[in-house]
């Protein structure tokens, strides 16, 4: 109950090294109840008997313990803090990198914003039960690109498995404002119940002349620090009163940046 899948898939490996039979007991202290994550870990080192099963231990850990905190310092979390999307796209550059197929920096249309709401952003295992269907719909995010083909998805989706749970319905929210996001310029968004705060893609803004009058439209509530951050003050109390803000926010944002400069 004390180690991840990894771990135990680890110290199992190291017994029985040599042509007598040997035995890996996992114990835990006496009248402590297996937790629902334990108990998972355990069927799933039943399955991983055979050579080869690295990359269904690594999805089956990703499933269980979470992908970490992407977008920030910490190194533990959850899939619904990050977005697979992100992590996908971080595991298809390292791989292209890996083969030398890297040309250099992501393009302005693929780099990926990151993207703080505080809310559950994933797929739910109750919904969809197989874990690796549930991989390739988040593969799948990661590629929509306008609003058109995230309707699709999820009429798909509720065809499929039924109504969307908030989680997803979150999901495909913040994969809709990263869209605008690189529209916008912008490469983070940390956003809490008081505004947000906006960090320009390189310190750049394609409009620096419609981004002044529109912070001299918004005097008093957005102003502009010495590190180029934008700080934008709102009222933001509820979770969906920030998805709701921060998608009314850089819709504007890429609306100034796409207009000519006067």
């Amino acid at each position: 109950d004390m180690f991840g899948l990894a771990a135990l898939y680890q110290l199992r490996g190291r017994v029985g090294r040599s042509k007598t039979r040997a035995y890996a007991y996992l114990t835990l202290p006496p009248g402590r109840k297996l937790t629902a994550s334990a108990q998972k870990r355990l069927t799933v080192m039943q399955t991983l008997d055979t050579l080869g099963a690295g990359f269904q231990l690594a999805s089956h850990d990703l499933d269980i313990r979470g992908a970490g905190n992407l977008l920030g310092e910490e190194q533990t979390g959850h899939i619904r803090e990050v977005g697979v999307e992100l992590y996908q796209q971080m595991l298809e550059e390292a791989v292209a990198e890996a083969k030398g197929e890297m040309t250099g920096e992501p393009t302005e249309e693929s780099y990926s914003p990151q993207v703080s709401l505080g809310i559950p952003v994933l797929i739910p295992q109750g919904y969809v039960s197989d874990l690796n269907l549930r991989m390739d719909l988040y593969r799948r995010v990661s590629r929509l690109n306008d609003d058109k083909e995230s309707e699709a998805f999820a009429a798909e989706m509720i065809d499929r498995f039924g109504p969307l749970p908030g989680e997803v319905e979150n999901l495909l929210g913040t994969v809709s404002i990263k869209r605008q996001c690189r529209t916008a310029h912008i490469e983070k968004i940390d956003s809490g119940p008081k505004g947000a705060v906006v960090t320009f893609r390189k310190n750049e803004f394609p409009n620096p002349l419609g981004l002044i009058k529109y912070m001299t439209e918004q005097a008093g509530t957005v102003k502009l620090r010495p590190d180029h951050k934008m700080v934008i003050k709102r009222g933001w109390d509820g979770p969906m009163d920030r998805m709701r803000g921060v998608a009314k926010l850089v819709k504007t944002m890429a609306t100034i940046a796409q207009m000519e400069e006067k």
